[in-house]
């Protein structure tokens, strides 16, 4: 018999809530669920762009509920999660079909998300966006 020691299940448990949260941002900014999204993300969240710009949770709420940024589909290439009691690191390679400021593309986009465990849910306290 090959049974995992208890502290791999927790682990394991910590890893796929985190990766449910994660694939969650990504379906409510396709949705625009704005309500949601806000829910999921730290008051204090920022975005950095893969341009290097830094943006506050409210402007990219603002720019979502324009459509200055529009999300249509994902695919998604690779993920890595690294909890350490209640802070995670994910680390997402996606292919993200994405109208962003007026240019649509399908960006070969690389996310590093920190998040924070409280009350028992995953908060996503920032979000650095790179390519791949």
């Amino acid at each position: 018999m090959n049974a995992k020691a208890p502290g791999n299940m927790d682990t394991d448990k910590k890893n796929a809530e985190v990766l449910d949260v994660t694939r969650r941002l990504k379906q409510l900014m396709i949705d625009k669920n704005l309500v949601e999204l806000d829910k999921v993300l730290d008051k204090n969240f920022t975005l950095t762009h893969i341009t290097g710009y830094l943006q506050s949770k409210e402007e990219w709420l603002s720019e979502i509920q324009s459509e200055r940024m529009k999300y249509y589909s994902y695919k998604e290439v690779s993920t890595t999660v690294a909890v350490n009691g209640d802070n995670a690191t994910f680390v997402g390679q996606n292919i993200l079909d994405a109208r962003i400021w007026g240019s649509r593309n399908k960006w070969r986009l690389q996310q590093t998300l920190q998040l924070e465990k409280r009350s028992g849910k995953w908060i996503i306290l920032k979000s650095l966006a790179t390519t791949f």
